[in-house]
């Protein structure tokens, strides 16, 4: 496939935007739209466009690479899935039913009614950072591969890629907000999971094999291991850990970042927001179980025709993540691979237009207050919320290019990693505040607790197998990160009289 032909593909899947979001905020662009979506958003929408927000481009390529890692992770990270999958029940029956009780614009103004005005900018921070930083290694992935099979080609700078893409996604975002996203994130989930099928489809025709027949053969491949249940200790693959780390950081990636509440938020009521929860992960497990199947299927296809994974071009390693691209790119037909460019912009545009308007309504709600009544009626209100959009643009281009000098591992490992010392203090926050209720926390020394947690973790994590007996954490490192927050909140509170109610 030439770059000419996939760029041109490129503009006019952004014209396709650019339109649905001048046709949604024609009428109406205003911060009740750009927040909340004036509360109205049908629930079976909300369901399906999450499931290209959740998913990303970091599913799309990152995870069928590492099926066939030479750290021997096969279908490793479905244990990781079912993890994700209790957590996203605890997230519907516990902590959605409290945002909407409270009628929560930013899911942080919980803390700030149960524990302080600094314990409610700590936790709005540490969304910031944290979607910050992980939307950026998101996109970050997407344009790598942009980057070696079409800007190359016109001897377009590395920086300047992330710059276009990010114009792009600013450019179709910054008037609707969510009542955009909910659009075109419906639209992107079903190109993203049209694209994963049809990949599915390709690869076997390919392989002279029918669909029945290529999932046997994957069941019977190397690559098809599901369940790791040796070594609790040593090995960071243990079912135990990965269901373990699985439920807790969704907890905390999902049900305490504004990002992918907002949209649950815009619901009418919480009935249709927890049938929006359930159906979102169902179709979640299934999606991710087929992912897994197209990374078995790539390195089956790359076994038989002689292809190599693709070398890093500054490390000169094996770069797992690009063996999708480069079959998809370079060994099919155009069709097949116009089908995968279509799933991988779909799935990783999907993550980060929703990010940024998540970012934006976190920080014009929590940190300007736009959401009160008293500044409800102040000018130029819309155009403060266009330069904080800006804003997260420029500063998600700055994360990427500092990501680009000193990465050379796998994003979806780096990705979840992350979370576990950014999010952990934040399930630190809102663990005490629901089941410490006759307790009141010293809101002053709230941000330095958030910031010695990490810092403690990171000590500990790094020297786990000496002082643990050979203990080896993987994601399940939010847990140690959460318990410490919650220890240092419990040793500075006080008790009491009157209890707390939310």
């Amino acid at each position: 496939m030439s770059p000419n032909l996939i760029l041109l593909f490129i503009l006019f899947y952004f014209g396709t935007l650019f339109y649905i979001s001048h046709a949604v905020s024609k009428k109406d662009s205003g911060n009740d739209v750009f927040f909340t979506a004036n509360k109205n958003s049908k629930w079976y929408l909300v369901a399906f466009g999450m499931i290209g927000t959740a998913l990303s481009g970091v599913t799309f390529i990152s995870v069928p690479g590492e099926v066939g890692s030479p750290n021997g992770e096969q279908f490793k990270y479905f244990q990781f899935i079912l993890g994700n999958a209790i957590g996203f029940i605890v997230v519907a029956k516990l902590l959605l039913p409290l945002y909407y009780r409270m009628n929560l614009t930013s899911i942080y103004g919980y803390i700030e009614q149960r524990m302080g005005f600094y314990s409610y900018r700590t936790a709005a921070s540490i969304f910031l950072v944290s979607r910050t930083i992980s939307s950026a290694f998101r996109l970050y992935l997407v344009v790598i591969v942009l980057q070696r099979y079409v800007f190359d080609y016109y001897n377009i700078p590395f920086a300047a890629t992330v710059l276009i893409s990010l114009l792009l996604i600013f450019s179709y975002t910054y008037k609707g907000g969510l009542k955009t996203i909910i659009i075109t994130d419906t639209l992107q989930t079903f190109f993203l999971v049209a694209s994963v099928f049809m990949t599915i489809f390709f690869i076997c025709s390919s392989l002279d094999l029918s669909v029945v027949s290529a999932f046997e053969e994957v069941k019977n491949s190397n690559y098809s291991k599901i369940f790791f249940l040796e070594d609790f200790i040593g090995s960071k693959f243990h079912f135990v850990k990965q269901i373990l780390g699985g439920m807790f950081v969704t907890i905390a990636m999902v049900g305490l970042d504004q990002d992918l509440m907002q949209k649950n938020l815009s619901c009418k009521n919480i009935g249709e927001a927890q049938k929006n929860m359930f159906s979102f992960t169902t179709i979640f497990v299934i999606i991710n179980l087929f992912f897994l199947s197209v990374g078995a299927l790539l390195y089956i296809y790359a076994t038989k025709n002689n292809i190599q994974v693709p070398l890093d071009l500054v490390t000169n390693k094996p770069r797992t993540d690009l063996l999708f691209p480069e079959i998809a790119l370079h060994h099919l037909a155009t069709f097949p691979a116009i089908v995968f460019l279509l799933g991988l912009i779909a799935a990783t545009f999907a993550t980060t237009d929703s990010a940024l308007t998540a970012l934006t309504t976190s920080f014009c709600v929590d940190f300007l207050g736009m959401d009160k009544v008293e500044n409800s009626q102040k000018e130029n209100l819309v155009r403060t919320r266009h330069i904080v959009h800006f804003a997260f643009s420029a500063c998600m281009f700055l994360v990427i290019l500092v990501f680009n000098a000193i990465n050379d591992s796998s994003v979806v490992g780096m990705i979840f990693r992350v979370a576990s010392y950014t999010y952990g203090p934040l399930l630190g926050l809102y663990t005490f505040g629901l089941f410490m209720k006759s307790k009141k926390v010293n809101d002053r020394l709230v941000p330095f607790i958030c910031l010695l947690s990490p810092a403690l973790t990171f000590l500990i994590n790094e020297n786990s197998v000496n002082l643990l007996g050979g203990y080896v954490f993987d994601n399940e490192l939010i847990i140690l990160n959460t318990l410490i927050t919650f220890t240092g909140l419990l040793l500075t509170s006080k008790t009491v009289a009157d209890k707390y109610h939310f």
